[in-house]
């Protein structure tokens, strides 16, 4: 018996998964009767070379003994999910989870399933009550510095596309992915080259998993931000929560997110070790979908099957780079603020990605040279200072400040949209962006335009909408810690996912968490 994996099968558009598997069984040269059990692995789009495919992976059990070719068809390991044993330390109080985004949750939901009963303190509210705060905003209310799109229930992942593509090949993906599903996610997540779950489902999703750590015997706290940790002998010992309430803690897994600058003060303050770490910054850039469709798909542009087109564009100069990021087919763009007096755009898109326009950020990376001082929050002050100079050119309103491709390259304030339109909720004015972002990182932006230009047509149209500013690509700091995930200064603190500069992304953030939490089973016993 043997179980393989058969890759690159191309099959025209509109092919289903049955075509497929018929397809490997004649590839292996075995009947359905030989054939014990078959699963799609991967299904992708190859729009190259001017033509449109569906490429296809399929997981194949038989009977037939099968030629290896270490290619397109190679021998699979059965993946046996390795869940430690307990470990024998005693705890004297529950582990402490800060910030419940997609690190946060997995952390929690693998110690609720194995007895350990965590306690997660999130700044921000709920998933329903965040909603209605975040719209509202959208939609010219206030600001709220404690619930928006940074924080809250979900992470800033929430309000964004629920994308999964991830470029770590970790054994947890799957059960991460799977977790996804049982508590709600499209199954498709499951072998869909690039997965997204959507903004609009991916909040009931949040909520499943939330319930499910209740029910285990975790327990979930809103509107309870951390705002000290007291430290003896090198070691945390409590928490402190909005300033008044004192938690014992001998455990404290940090996934606070790329934005909880406070925090990041706050720690910095206790001595915790702290380094600067590299992100880029740009503009959320807007195309009408169809033509990015058409670029992209051709004549295949308006298949069912092939949905808003993604793309993604790179392009390199010695050590700085430009390229796409978060690409939202279909989607909007949205201000992201987290502090007051500030503007920060992401983009979103729902499940249908059926929107009008397609956005990405299109960014250039940033380092100690462009933060102008080593100081571990250099980086994080940098950010800051562009995400204050965006709301004055927006007219200091949380209105995002836009310009057209076409005059952010002459260098003119635009006076009117072409085909494009911005889809920025909040509102948007016209400003020269030139004066926004350092000069040899707009420099490296517009010669990126030019190439993108080359592979994907329309992509440089001068009526391309450019929307200011995106800065929280990636957390501005690394928290270092060691092999046991356990901070390098502080016994007891465990630096997890994006905030703390351990991933990029919700899967890699929720890969980390759940790391963290075996981590934790493996050297305590159930709380």
């Amino acid at each position: 018996m043997m179980l393989i994996k058969v890759s690159n099968i191309k099959l025209p558009v509109g092919a289903t998964k049955e075509e497929a598997f018929a397809e490997v069984r004649k590839k292996i040269g075995a009947t359905q009767k030989e054939v014990l059990s078959e699963k799609l692995l991967r299904r992708s789009v190859d729009a190259r070379r001017g033509t449109v495919q569906l490429v296809f992976s399929v997981a194949v059990e038989t009977e037939k003994h099968v030629t290896l070719n270490g290619t397109d068809i190679i021998e699979l390991k059965r993946k046996e999910t390795e869940i430690p044993a307990p470990g024998e330390k005693e705890l004297k109080n529950r582990p402490i989870i800060a910030g419940f985004g997609p690190c946060g949750m997995f952390c929690a939901l693998t110690l609720a399933r194995m007895g350990y009963r965590p306690l997660v303190l999130e700044r921000g509210a709920d998933v329903d009550t965040r909603t209605k705060k975040v719209e509202g905003f959208w939609h010219g209310g206030d600001f709220d510095k404690t619930t928006n799109v940074q924080f809250g229930e979900g992470g800033a992942g929430t309000f964004s596309d629920g994308k999964l593509t991830t470029r770590i090949g970790d054994g947890l993906i799957d059960s991460v992915l799977e977790d996804f599903v049982q508590n709600g996610a499209p199954e498709d997540i499951l072998y869909q080259a690039m997965p997204h779950i959507g903004t609009d489902v991916l909040k009931g999703v949040v909520k499943s998993i939330r319930e499910e750590i209740i029910s285990l015997g975790g327990e979930v706290r809103f509107l309870s931000q951390i705002t000290d940790i007291k430290i003896q002998n090198g070691a945390i010992s409590a928490v402190v929560v909005n300033e008044a309430e004192e938690i014992p803690c001998e455990l404290l897994v940090l996934s606070i997110g790329h934005s909880a600058r406070d925090t990041y003060e706050m720690l910095l303050s206790r001595g915790v070790s702290m380094i600067q770490k590299p992100f880029s910054v740009g503009f959320r850039t807007e195309h009408l979908q169809e033509d990015i469709n058409r670029a992209m798909y051709g004549k295949f542009a308006h298949h069912p099957d092939l949905g808003a087109a993604p793309y993604q564009v790179s392009y390199r100069e010695e050590e700085r780079g430009c390229y796409s990021f978060c690409m939202c087919p279909g989607g909007s763009v949205v201000c992201a603020s987290s502090e007051e007096d500030s503007v920060v755009v992401n983009g979103m898109s729902e499940r249908a990605r059926d929107g009008k326009n397609a956005n990405s950020a299109i960014c250039v990376n940033v380092s100690g040279q462009d933060f102008g001082s080593n100081h571990p929050l250099a980086g994080m002050a940098f950010q800051r200072s562009l995400e204050q100079k965006a709301f004055q050119m927006g007219g200091g309103d949380y209105s995002a400040p836009v310009q057209l491709l076409g005059d952010y390259i002459s260098g003119t304030v635009s006076k009117k949209f072409g085909r494009v339109r911005p889809s920025v909720l909040r509102g948007s004015r016209f400003a020269d962006l030139n004066e926004l972002l350092p000069a040899d990182v707009g420099a490296l932006m517009k010669k990126g335009f030019a190439r993108f230009e080359k592979s994907i047509r329309g992509f440089a149209a001068l009526d391309t909408v450019l929307t200011g500013v995106e800065t929280r690509t990636s957390a501005p700091v690394r928290i270092p810690r060691n092999a046991e995930f356990v901070s390098e200064s502080t016994k007891g603190l465990l630096p997890a996912g994006e905030g703390a500069g351990y991933a990029g992304g919700i899967v890699s953030a929720a890969v980390d968490g759940r790391k963290i939490a075996y981590a934790i089973v493996s050297a305590y016993r159930p709380f």
